[in-house]
């Protein structure tokens, strides 16, 4: 018999069916044994009546524990008195296919409270609970939308190697690991093969993959290996043309997932998911860091200057939502100082670049830029920051031989969704999570 998954029992209604799922609760009663039985589309009630046909199915049931896996097959019938749908299973057969062991290590669906690092430890268990699958659902929704977008813009997809010869940032936070007897270093970003793509000639590239760094924070929004959404693209006249570019790609993103899970997002997770109006707030760094000041927001003393520490990005949102009543704002325009050395200077101005980043609700989740394509004026760039030119010299060819304008933005996936979803850690936002004191499962 062919598997029914629980959300279509509504259209079997008098027709026997096969369901598959774990088993959530055993009710062992007098006259009749109740299971909750659940799969990753809904959970549906099971009825065993005990009478002497049942005797030996009837044992079964009894014997079940919490999270065994079964097979059950029998007749849909509605019963208005059933929350769970007004309609249940009259059970016929049960196999069991595999059981769990009695004492489960965490308590799957929150009947006590389990702390983060021990769900972390069993992650598999704590996956199984259905606001953690519709996390992942959101996360497939939004990583379709924004391939969606960029089919639909004429972009190219590229997969970028994670091996890398030479640092792809500034060198520092990285992973080293042991290549044939010579040293190599795991990607902290794609960002110089993005660029090798548009002196390719291919104008528009994307890719979805993950990023390494070696950063020692502890913090809830700070991850050893993530996923990093990355765009690049030729023939722009300033970093507007990719805030430009984002703030479309992200209203398209948003719109397809309030459509798709606004409502199980809302009853889940307590969150509206609102689609942002066109186009989104921007601010110059000087004009954040003297809004701030204005509100007397002190930063701590260890942040770099021309930048915004955790603090302040969050008081720079209470700002934005104060004059424009918008979850996201582009801060532009960052000094030299805090930027890598392929941003582009500002013409007039050169000790500030043509750069961004993009917070939503208080948190960056995107940094982007125009890059620096001429040749020499990137060298001297690179020799700026003392960057040796051995190390880069791969990288610098990629314009020896012409390269249009362009730019591009990297993208945090996980803390999207930790936005999207309100979730209070990054560790929640990801399927598994890398951190300086967690390598498994």
């Amino acid at each position: 018999m062919e598997r029914t998954l629980i959300k279509d029992l509504a259209t079997h209604i008098g027709q026997r069916v096969l369901v598959q799922g774990f088993v959530q609760v055993v009710r062992d009663q007098k006259a009749v044994q109740f299971l909750l039985v659940r799969d990753h589309s809904g959970m549906v009630q099971v009825v065993v009546e005990r009478n002497e046909a049942n005797r030996a199915l009837c044992a079964e049931v009894s014997g079940l524990t919490r999270e065994s896996t079964v097979s059950v097959t029998g007749r849909v019938v509605e019963n208005p008195a059933v929350l769970l749908g007004q309609r249940e299973i009259l059970c016929d057969s049960l196999t069991v296919e595999s059981v769990a062991e009695p004492e489960l290590p965490v308590d799957v669906f929150g009947r006590t409270e389990t702390a983060l690092n021990k769900r972390l430890d069993w992650r598999y268990l704590d996956l199984r609970h259905p606001r953690n699958q519709l996390m992942l659902d959101v996360q497939t929704t939004v990583e379709h939308a924004m391939r969606t977008f960029w089919y639909d813009n004429h972009f190219v997809e590229i997969h970028s190697p994670k091996l890398m010869g030479s640092p792809s940032e500034t060198g520092a936070d990285l992973f080293t690991v042991d290549y044939f007897g010579q040293q190599a270093f795991l990607a902290q970003s794609p960002q110089f093969y993005k660029q090798m793509a548009m002196a390719a000639g291919l104008e528009r590239v994307f890719e979805i993959g993950p990023v390494f760094r070696a950063d020692p924070s502890q913090t809830t929004r700070h991850a050893a290996e993530f996923t990093s959404v990355d765009m690049e693209i030729s023939w722009i006249n300033s970093h507007e043309d990719v805030m430009a570019l984002e703030e479309r790609w992200l209203q398209q993103v948003l719109q397809e997932v309030a459509a798709r899970h606004g409502e199980q997002i809302a009853s889940s997770f307590g969150v509206e998911v609102r689609v942002p109006a066109l186009p989104f707030p921007r601010i110059s760094m000087a004009e954040a860091q003297q809004a701030l000041a204005e509100t007397g927001y002190r930063a701590p003393a260890d942040t770099k200057p021309g930048d915004l520490d955790p603090g302040g990005e969050r008081a720079l949102y209470q700002i934005i939502q104060r004059s424009f009543q918008h979850e996201f704002v582009f801060v532009t325009d960052y000094s030299v100082g805090v930027r890598p050395f392929y941003h582009m200077r500002h013409p007039d101005n050169p000790a500030l670049t043509r750069s961004f980043d993009l917070l939503w609700k208080g948190v960056e989740v995107t940094t982007g830029s125009q890059r620096e394509h001429r040749y020499a004026q990137l060298a001297a760039q690179a020799e700026e920051k003392g960057i040796s030119r051995e190390s880069v010299q791969f990288y610098l060819d990629f314009f020896r031989y012409g390269c249009p304008p362009h730019g591009g933005l990297g993208f945090g996936l996980g803390r999207m969704l930790m936005q999207l979803l309100g979730l209070a850690s990054l560790r929640e936002a990801t399927m598994l999570h890398r951190s300086q004191n967690r390598l498994t499962p």
